[in-house]
């Protein structure tokens, strides 16, 4: 058999393989087959992946949006007219979650009375309640009354104790320009005090006053002061209270020089009835202009005591205080019966300006006053 013989496979599938040697000396060995190796079948091939165009997911997208919408408007227009238990169960749990933050409710802010209000022009007994409550140290609070950077409990009704008392006052400058035309006609805003307190200086630390107030006179802030307080304590004054170092020296030496006309203002009947008598009280209570908590108890620097006005010249608030009950508050004409006790004390008011007045001269005074009623007869 040639040497490069060629060999054809068996039916077995099994293959002869010789030995080199054996070929050489012409000597075939047949050499033992051997078991062909299994094949594993290979795995089907992936199909080729699909190339996705981003514009067509994004159509693709919005179209199933839409129909989402669609749907849920859908459910909506058929459960419009049932009540929603997912809304009010969320809103429970708002709530709850909002608790659990911290917050907590502190009160509840009270409205303004509905019932017995007056006119514009006159005093309800709701304007005397709310200033009561004011005379309580745990209502007299920012937080329970009125402050500018939080949301008091009474705000509300303070707001309409203010409005009722400033219409009064609006209406009674008129009724008190009739008693004494010199006071000048200024809106309510430039002659009601403010409620708030100066406790700057002051061991009681509560910041608003229990009561409304109001000044009028020819400067404006002196002279007629008229103040609402429950408790019968509102009242109607007149004068100086304290004045300063130079305004006191100026009225003790006019009263020096002449004490006639102060004399007679305060000794006159009608004074008398409404203010006292003008002389000090046995036991050193308020009467007239005397009795005052800064009158001094000896003669004053550089005066004698034995002087014949030592009792004028110890003064140092030269004031008259007239008072109401609420009854007569609440009463109708009570801007009537503040006008009647205003044109009392207007005599005393002109007198007291006159003697604040540097170089006064009270027989020029006077020789001016007869020549009027002269004229006026």
């Amino acid at each position: 058999m040639p040497r490069n013989a060629k060999r054809t496979r068996k039916e077995s599938d099994s293959v002869a393989e010789f030995d080199s040697d054996a070929l050489d000396g012409d000597d075939a060995v047949p050499v033992t087959p051997r078991k062909t190796p299994r094949k594993i079948p290979r795995k089907a091939a992936a199909p080729p992946t699909k190339a996705w165009d981003s514009d067509a997911l994004d159509e693709s997208s919005e179209e199933n949006q839409d129909n989402t919408l669609s749907a849920v408007k859908g459910k909506r227009k058929n459960n419009q007219k049932q009540p929603s238990l997912r809304k009010s169960k969320r809103r429970r749990s708002e709530e709850a979650s909002e608790e659990e933050e911290g917050q907590e409710v502190v009160g509840v802010i009270i409205q303004a009375p509905k019932t017995g209000l007056v006119p514009p022009g006159r005093i309800s007994k709701n304007t005397l309640d709310f200033l009561t409550k004011l005379k309580d140290k745990e209502c007299n609070d920012r937080g329970w009354c009125v402050s500018p950077c939080s949301s008091p409990l009474h705000e509300p009704v303070y707001r309409q104790a203010e409005k009722e008392f400033r219409d009064f006052i609006e209406r009674f400058t008129d009724l008190l320009i009739e008693a004494d035309p010199q006071i000048p006609h200024l809106p309510p805003k430039d002659v009601v005090h403010r409620i708030y307190r100066d406790v700057r200086f002051s061991n009681d630390k509560t910041p608003y006053k229990g009561s409304f107030s109001a000044s009028f006179s020819r400067s404006g802030r002196k002279g007629i002061f008229a103040g609402l307080k429950p408790g019968n304590e509102s009242l109607v004054a007149a004068g100086s209270w304290c004045p300063g170092r130079n305004e006191l020296a100026t009225i003790r030496s006019n009263i020096q020089r002449s004490s006639r006309r102060l004399r007679q203002t305060i000794s006159s009947p009608t004074f008398v009835t409404y203010f006292g008598e003008a002389k000090p009280h046995p036991k050193g209570q308020r009467q007239n202009i005397f009795g005052m908590e800064d009158e001094l108890k000896v003669a004053p620097k550089g005066i004698d005591k034995e002087h014949r006005d030592i009792d004028l010249l110890k003064c140092r608030s030269f004031a008259v205080v007239h008072r109401f009950t609420d009854s007569e508050v609440l009463d109708p004409e009570f801007g009537q019966m503040v006008k009647s006790v205003v044109q009392v004390m207007r005599p005393f008011v002109y007198c007291l300006n006159d003697l604040m007045t540097v170089g006064y001269n009270e027989e020029s005074e006077d020789g001016e006053e007869d020549q009027g009623e002269e004229e006026e007869e």
